[in-house]
């Protein structure tokens, strides 16, 4: 039976790409489209599912809606403030909701990597996170990006407001050895590019993902669409789509 979908944001780069590969695939169903000015609650009654593209404003003025319909959701939208995201966790106790700032297999298997690595490297080895997109987004540093970083911090266990270092410009001084630097490249049409740098002394590793076309992220939501149907009330991430969560050791809890 196929998954009946209703898109928010249907109009915008993510939601067409997504909305021509659900129309493609064989176990999904388009059931509403809904952007800006468009009432979302006649497509409610017909829909398993709301994937949401949008902005957070956009989000926060349809997530009761959402909630009161019982919906499960799939999240591509970031630039969250932490009561918005407190309010989005609140929510999850109600419904299933995937929230992922990159639905990509690939970026995916790069936050796995990030985290084995910045768990075995600790404070031995600076890093810095770079990452590119088109001319065109409006938010910087990217959801990814901020994403690898909170990965790196919770690994250091520090928070990542205390050891985010957006860019350096003029007299810095001297390096911390916690500082996770962050740095957000704007031009032409990159789909986005991210590389997590661990620069130790006489070596360096580097983790990069690039993608090439918004495919690879529709893909991924239109794969977690149809798996969040089937999943209970909580706050799930890619990595529980994809079966790549990483389980607590036994003997650490």
């Amino acid at each position: 039976m196929a998954t009946k979908i209703v898109m928010l944001g249907a109009l915008g780069r993510m939601g067409q790409h997504i909305l021509r590969l659900a129309r493609e695939d064989r176990e999904c169903e388009v059931v509403g489209e809904v952007d800006r000015d468009v009432d979302l609650k006649p497509s409610l009654g017909k829909a398993d599912v709301v994937i949401d593209f949008t902005m957070p404003a956009a989000t926060m003025h349809h997530l009761p809606e959402i909630v009161a319909a019982k919906k499960a959701l799939v999240l591509g939208t970031t630039g969250f403030s932490e009561d918005e995201k407190r309010k989005l966790g609140e929510a999850s106790k109600t419904i299933p909701m995937v929230f992922a700032p990159n639905m990509s297999l690939g970026v995916n298997l790069l936050f796995s990597l990030t985290q084995i690595v910045a768990q075995v490297v600790g404070d031995d080895f600076d890093v810095e996170i770079v990452e590119a997109h088109h001319n065109k987004k409006i938010d910087a540093p990217s959801g990814t990006a901020n994403h690898l970083a909170e990965i790196v911090a919770a690994a250091k266990q520090k928070p990542l407001s205390q050891v985010a270092k957006h860019g350096r410009a003029g007299i810095t001084d001297a390096r911390r050895r916690s500082e996770i630097g962050i740095h957000a490249i704007r031009g032409g049409d990159v789909v986005g590019d991210h590389t997590v740098m661990f620069l130790g002394t006489g070596e360096r590793i580097e983790l990069t993902h690039r993608a090439s076309s918004r495919d690879t992220f529709a893909k991924g939501a239109l794969r977690a669409a149809k798996w969040v149907v089937n999943a209970e009330p909580g706050q799930y991430d890619m990595l529980d789509v994809l079966g790549l969560k990483v389980q607590p050791n036994a003997e650490n809890g």
